[in-house]
């Protein structure tokens, strides 16, 4: 794989929305991506209302039902953000989102590799996707 087709994103301090968006339409344009720092993103809302809204999320599901599976990995909360992003019914949409990576912390192999950054001054409530694990 060529250098160019890999991309390294630092997910710290960036909105989790924007940063999906990107790496989902890198990823269809056949390149791999790797975030790094995935607990550090963050989600834009008012704390109790997402932290609410995630727990209902949780409630509808069950071991003794079917479904839905809801994730409760930093990891699998932003992979599930990404996959959002992507046509997934379509054969190209699983396609990109194997070539998506989560890391919630910093991997030695990316420690001195150029990262994009997605750093925001961010005014408005938020809470950090850690935050948004611990409280649930």
């Amino acid at each position: 794989m060529e250098k160019e087709d890999k991309i390294v994103i630092d997910a710290t301090d960036g909105i989790m929305g924007r940063i999906s968006a990107y790496a989902a339409k890198q990823t269809l344009l056949g390149k791999t991506v790797d975030i790094v720092n995935c607990g550090q993103v963050m989600i834009s809302g008012k704390k109790n209302v997402l932290i609410n809204t995630y727990k209902a999320k949780l409630a509808r599901g069950g071991t003794a039902q079917k479904g839905p599976y809801i994730e409760r990995s930093v990891e699998g909360i932003f992979k599930r953000a990404v996959r959002g992003m992507l046509p997934w019914s379509k054969a190209r949409g699983r396609e990109a989102f194997k070539r998506i990576k989560c890391h919630e912390g910093m991997p030695k192999e990316f420690e001195n590799a150029k990262m994009i950054n997605f750093k925001e001054d961010f005014t408005k409530p938020f809470i950090t996707l850690k935050e948004l694990i611990k409280y649930v």
